[in-house]
């Protein structure tokens, strides 16, 4: 199967553009035809990097598919047909992914696909927790129901992750900014005092050949330096793609300092919100193990709650693995094995979920207020350091002339 990307228009003229998988162009362009849209454009979708970057410029945010999700089940409770709820989203939602994703999964259930298959043929649209708890919702006849404990799991995910991100944001930001200053220095400020220095003569202080030492490598060497960086860089990437490499920089990413901490709980309440969600949707705890395994974003997490599905798989507990593992802190192994025991193990994943939600909150302002002042004392130490480093010389020049008098 190819993806193919084109563009058209429908009988009524509205200019449509999308992607769809298909075996040969000819089965493309068949496939919109029985949608009734006249091709103007088609082609495989490029491959590379330039296709790559296009794919994730086309990527769906979760507020996006939180609003869409929200829409759906307000129609669908409003009864309205599943195929003019469709082709309503697709025309309204401002995403041109989601726009184009909903638009084949609309043909899709026109030619007689249920409604979850016809969402897993859109993998990159709509990942596996959206398309099992679809599923569950269609066999149990409540997909309104459903659509809406989806929609309130998308924006409390969304905005987990998107206070991770802030509390990666200050750090990255003033680093760069700590490290453009110095390069800039190093390159363009220091050369001018090295000169003058060697007009001087004599022996300059320990801090200031150190620092011309580094000027002169850094312009000597730069694009040996730039390119031993991005080697390094793509190794890690490559290491990382190998199930070693993710479970040794995953594990190294939980146990850092300040950030581990954000990234343990963050991905806790992750685990718990998406397990619990699916359990009180119908999901079979199996099949809801698999997807929070798969959508942890973490390799450490994952195999932890992949051990579980196999215990449970035995006819064992779900905490018992947990607790073997030393992921989870006792509080969450004991919480949920107290879920178990009463029949209310969606109830406490929602309130173990919660309660990480508020931690991640507080771990992140943490952050913010401790980092901010050791991110501007070491920016000030090493711009500092380098320029009292080149006036040194300057100072010992003033009291030797001043000897001399």
């Amino acid at each position: 199967m190819s993806t193919y990307v084109w563009k058209g228009r429908t009988v009524g003229g509205e200019e449509l553009v999308g992607e769809l998988e298909a075996a040969t162009m000819d089965e493309a362009m068949s496939q919109l035809r029985h949608r009734r849209i006249v091709t103007t454009y088609i082609r495989p979708q490029r491959g590379g990097l330039l296709g790559k970057l296009a794919q994730r410029t086309g990527s769906i945010k979760g507020r996006d598919l939180a609003v869409f999700t929200r829409q759906f089940a307000t129609m669908i409770n409003s009864g309205l047909p599943l195929v003019q709820c469709l082709e309503i989203l697709s025309k309204q939602t401002e995403s041109q992914a989601l726009r184009s994703a909903t638009s084949d999964v609309t043909a899709d259930v026109e030619a007689g696909a249920g409604l979850a298959d016809a969402l897993g043929r859109k993998s990159k649209a709509f990942d596996s927790l959206f398309v099992n708890m679809v599923a569950a919702g269609e066999a149990g006849g409540i997909l309104d129901e459903i659509l809406v404990r989806l929609a309130t799991h998308i924006e409390k995910a969304d905005a987990l992750r998107r206070k991770v991100k802030g509390a990666m944001t200050y750090p990255t930001v003033v680093g760069v900014v700590a490290i453009g200053a110095t390069v800039f220095m190093l390159m363009f400020i220091i050369p001018v005092f090295a000169k003058v220095f060697s007009d001087f003569g004599g022996q300059l202080p320990l801090p200031t050949r150190i620092v011309v030492g580094l000027s002169d490598l850094l312009k000597q060497s730069w694009w040996l330096i730039g390119a031993g960086l991005g080697a390094l860089g793509y190794g890690v990437k490559l290491f990382y793609r190998t199930e070693r490499g993710r479970r040794r920089i995953d594990g190294l990413l939980l146990r850092a300092p300040l950030i581990g901490d954000i990234l343990r709980k963050a991905a806790i309440a992750r685990f718990t919100r998406t397990l619990g969600t699916m359990v009180s949707s119908g999901v079979p705890i199996l099949d809801g193990l698999d997807v929070t395994a798969r959508t942890s974003g973490n390799k450490v997490i994952e195999d932890a709650v992949m051990a579980t599905k196999a215990s449970i798989r035995e006819g064992e507990t779900i905490s018992e693995p947990l607790r073997k593992s030393k992921v989870f802190p006792p509080m969450v192994v004991q919480m949920i094995s107290v879920g178990e025991e009463t029949g209310a193990l969606d109830t406490m994943l929602e309130k173990i979920a919660n309660f990480y939600d508020d931690e991640v909150n507080t771990a992140v302002d943490t952050l913010t207020s401790v980092i901010e002042p050791v991110m501007i004392v070491a920016m000030g130490l090493l711009v500092g350091g380098m320029t009292i480093a080149m006036y040194l010389p300057m100072f010992e020049l003033v009291n030797v002339v001043a000897g001399g008098h």
